[in-house]
């Protein structure tokens, strides 16, 4: 390992219902900076929107404590996904982000994200970055997202040894989290991968939804959307899915 502090202090566990909740525990008690929780398999997942997360045995399953400064944890969706990206070009995958998080490889998903913030007297006091990669299963056998979703090992054809990755996610993670005091660079890396811009999209966002192009992120992590009317619109938070693409989950 050649990070300073991401998984320097590592909790491996067999089986668990949810790493983020075992993180969540850890940073509770005053757990560093840092410190991961890796699972080999999670029997209660969850994702974004309140979604499950399939995470049998072969994927990795892993949550780690940062405690970045109040005016940047916008930035861990960007800082997150664009750590994911990097890991599975080392790896000699071409992935692309979908805002704001969800990673894709031609289409379908491959990792999500879940970011979920510890608050005290309603400020965030740690944030839990949860990442689940599809690393060794074949989807096929999964009726439910066999049409949505791909893996490391599908796409390489061979299976890696999930500590590997998790080490490689750990290095990527801390080089541009340790960045997170240049917004400006770190959203332009996020935009350059981003499969989004450029696409027709539908967004659904606290109960509406809307439907145009995707024109780019701006400096808040908004996405801009071109409506048919020629407005635009800012998506701060939500559910976007690509027209004639199967990376809407």
């Amino acid at each position: 390992m050649k990070t300073r502090f991401i998984g320097r202090q590592l909790k491996y566990l067999e089986t668990t219902t949810s790493t983020q909740d075992i993180a969540r525990e850890l940073a509770g008690q005053g757990a560093a900076e840092g410190t991961a929780v890796i699972a080999g398999e999670q029997r209660s997942g969850r994702g974004r929107m309140g979604r499950t997360w399939l995470s049998p045995d072969g994927g990795l399953a892993t949550s780690i404590i940062l405690r970045p400064p109040l005016a940047s944890v916008y930035l861990l969706p960007a800082i997150t996904s664009v750590a994911v990206f990097r890991t599975l070009a080392k790896l000699g995958i071409t992935a692309g982000i979908k805002w704001p998080n969800d990673v894709l490889i031609e289409g379908k998903k491959v990792c999500g994200i879940l970011i979920e913030n510890g608050l005290k007297a309603g400020e965030p006091v740690y944030s839990i970055v949860g990442i689940g990669i599809n690393v060794n299963f074949d989807t096929v056998i999964y009726p439910e997202i066999a049409d949505i979703a791909t893996s490391l090992s599908v796409q390489l054809g061979h299976e890696l040894a999930v500590g590997e990755v998790a080490l490689r996610l750990y290095t990527e993670l801390e080089d541009i989290y340790t960045r997170i005091g240049e917004p400006a660079y770190i959203i332009k890396e996020w935009s350059r991968h981003m499969v989004t811009i450029g696409q027709r999209v539908s967004a659904d966002f606290y109960g509406n939804s809307i439907d145009g192009r995707a024109e780019g992120v701006n400096r808040q992590g908004n996405l801009v959307v071109r409506l048919a009317d020629g407005s635009t619109k800012e998506i701060v938070a939500g559910d976007v899915t690509i027209a004639n693409s199967n990376g809407g989950a």
